[in-house]
């Protein structure tokens, strides 16, 4: 049974393959070609999932679609399918649905509740669901405006940043603020404690551009004169009291349950993941880790398999490069490299440049599918270097300084400098450092005591995880700090020629492509 899902066509488009009820590949359309048409089926990311898995169009049983789906009518998408695809079958999921199946069947959970949260989704921006031994049921849903992705959204842009792009930045602002703000939030979203969102609209103005399209009522609340844009020194705090807010309310919304699966835009957000797995209500939190609309390809291929579903082992779901290939695209570019002749070298060398205090671009095997970078397109620097962290941020990626990096670290070594949940494999979650090392990572805290971790397993990246426990022999400390291998904004690096063109356009120090290095 081999089924192709689409996912995210209006905006983030991705294609992912499922065979038997395994996905096998999965491709987002903006890394593979670095564009795309809102609303057009994203023919380059189908090329690349069908090469991965060297599949014709022809051998594919079925296709199965999210909504929402084009700008254009209907019936030319579903032309335009079978004609890719002529023995296939087409299925359309409705948006919360296929964000459920993507959470939900790669869980590996029998029975779970499934709560998916985003700013509108097909009109519903909110569902939830009771899910057992591989049927999904809806229980309860909310619909624009009563969105909490659509408040988050709102506030990112009175904050200065830009909405529908920025709302990463306001949640790690959040985490050097202080809850004065938290009852405000409340109020807006109608908070109750056994009840559902719904939207106070006094504290909006439908007329106002700009900055939120918050009423006067906002303003006064915040002790602000009307549309004054809000001081420096407030900034964090209004951070907060939304991100707090927005935890309290998404808690609700899940009810009770020995399992929770999480997925939608809103489930990005890790800091509200790990206030689900600190609140004691459920055994086991799973988040998906490619939350947004692109996600909604993988649950599109799940939800359209006849198969018994396979929980999803690894986000390495895209292409990989071999020898050959790099050595031609490095040619191309006049490029002279060193290669490196075998593994152990690769790994010498790497830790070699991180002891000078150098930074690494590191492009191997196959790209991860997601935003996040798990040690295959990844940017990585020594935590041992006192200035990694203001280099990273100030001449490589040009970000602002409260935005923290991950640090990566071996399974086995994880629980000697953390606690963690089973989320940090994926970066989906925030971690705690132990108290006698958290002078070791000031740099990279979030708050107190806060740091984004990726735990790295052997059998899932085997040469990450080498490089990470050679540094932990060299060094006495198996951290790297790690951030996505891309640069201003750009989707993360996917070929050998889009690696090459972001390390010759940063401040990135050395490149690892394959095993061939580069040094500026």
């Amino acid at each position: 049974m081999r089924v192709i899902g689409l996912g995210g066509l209006l905006d983030d488009a991705a294609c992912a393959l499922a065979v038997n009820g395994s996905i096998v590949a999965a491709v987002e359309q903006k890394k593979i070609a670095r564009r795309h048409n809102p609303g057009s089926l994203p023919q380059e990311a189908i090329d690349a999932t069908l090469a991965i898995a060297k599949l014709n169009p022809s051998q594919i049983d079925a296709v199965a679609i999210a909504r929402p789906l084009s700008t254009s009518p209907e019936s030319l998408l579903s032309l335009r399918v079978k004609q890719i695809f002529p023995n296939a079958r087409l299925q359309i999921l409705d948006h919360q649905t296929a964000h459920a199946a993507s959470a939900y069947y790669a869980s590996g959970f029998s029975k779970s509740t499934v709560l998916t949260l985003d700013r509108a989704g097909d009109l519903r921006c909110a569902a939830r669901w009771h899910a057992s031994d591989g049927l999904l049921e809806l229980e309860q849903e909310s619909y624009f405006p009563d969105s909490l992705g659509d408040l988050y959204g709102r506030v990112t842009e009175f904050l200065g940043f830009v909405s529908r792009a920025d709302e990463h930045k306001v949640q790690w602002l959040s985490a050097s603020g202080d809850s004065r703000f938290t009852e405000l939030f409340e109020s807006i979203l109608g908070f109750r404690p056994n009840g559902w969102p719904s939207l106070n609209r006094a504290y909006f103005d439908r007329d106002r551009i700009g900055g939120g399209g918050f009423s006067a009522n906002f303003y006064k609340a915040l002790g602000l004169a009307d549309a004054e844009a809000p001081p420096a020194s407030l900034k964090a705090d209004i951070a907060a009291g939304l991100q707090r807010a927005i935890e309290n309310c998404a808690l609700t919304m899940a009810g009770s349950s020995e399992n929770i699966c999480l997925a939608g835009g809103v489930a990005f957000n890790a800091l509200l993941v790990r206030a689900f797995e600190a609140s004691g209500r459920f055994q086991k939190v799973y988040v998906q880790p490619a939350a947004g609309n692109s996600g909604t390809a993988i649950g599109a291929a799940y939800a359209a398999s006849s198969s018994p579903r396979v929980a999803l082992s690894s986000l390495a779901l895209g292409p990989a490069y071999n020898d050959e290939e790099i050595k031609k695209v490095l040619e191309n570019c006049k490029l002279s490299p060193k290669f490196l002749l075998t593994i152990d070298e690769l790994i010498r060398s790497a830790l070699k440049e991180l002891s000078e205090h150098r930074i690494l671009a590191w492009f191997q095997d196959r790209m991860e599918f997601g935003p996040r970078a798990l040690g295959n397109r990844s940017i990585l620097a020594s935590p041992l270097d006192p200035y990694a962290t203001e280099n990273l941020n100030s001449f490589i990626k040009h970000r602002e300084g409260f935005r923290k990096f991950a640090a990566s670290v071996p399974a086995e070594f994880a629980g000697q400098y953390f606690e963690s949940s089973a989320n940090a494999r994926n970066l989906a979650s925030v971690a705690t450092v132990l108290p006698e090392h958290r002078e070791r990572f000031a740099p990279a805290l979030l708050g107190a005591d806060g740091i984004r971790l990726h735990v790295v397993h052997e059998e899932e990246n085997p040469l990450f995880h080498k490089l990470l426990v050679a540094a932990g022999t060299a060094t006495g400390l198996p951290v790297l700090y790690n951030t996505s291998f891309n640069l201003f904004g750009d989707a993360l690096v996917c070929s050998p020629r889009d690696a090459v063109r972001s390390f010759y356009s940063s401040g990135i120090d050395v490149l690892y492509v394959g095993q061939f290095l580069l040094r500026k």
